[in-house]
């Protein structure tokens, strides 16, 4: 999955955001990224707020976890998610990420 990578921190997923949609939903994959599809427009960062709510939602860990690295003002994004839980190990909770993510795009 090259929209997925493991790193020390966390994981590093890449995003292709479509903003005004008319439902919020993953919708497969786009040039080498998750696409997403976001109901708010993209003006103020509402779009950015939304896409990291969605995706802690969607993937059960806070919204706290999930920090933006680049692509503010683009629909290419490229997110970190922070391991959340110490005691597990790291590759746990990539395989769980990944295993979520897979389940939709098939």
């Amino acid at each position: 999955m090259p929209y997925l990578k493991e790193n020390t921190d966390g994981v590093t997923l890449t995003v292709f955001v479509q903003p005004r949609s008319s439902k919020n939903m993953i919708a497969g994959l786009h040039n080498h990224a998750l696409k997403i599809k976001l109901t708010s427009p993209p003006v103020d960062g509402a779009a950015n707020k939304m896409c990291i709510k969605y995706l802690a939602k969607w993937l059960k860990i806070p919204k706290s976890s999930i920090e933006i690295l680049s692509g503010h003002k683009s629909r290419t994004k490229r997110l970190l998610l922070r391991y959340q839980n110490e005691r597990k190990p790291a590759g746990t909770e990539s395989a769980r990420i990944r295993s979520l993510i897979s389940s939709l795009i098939r």
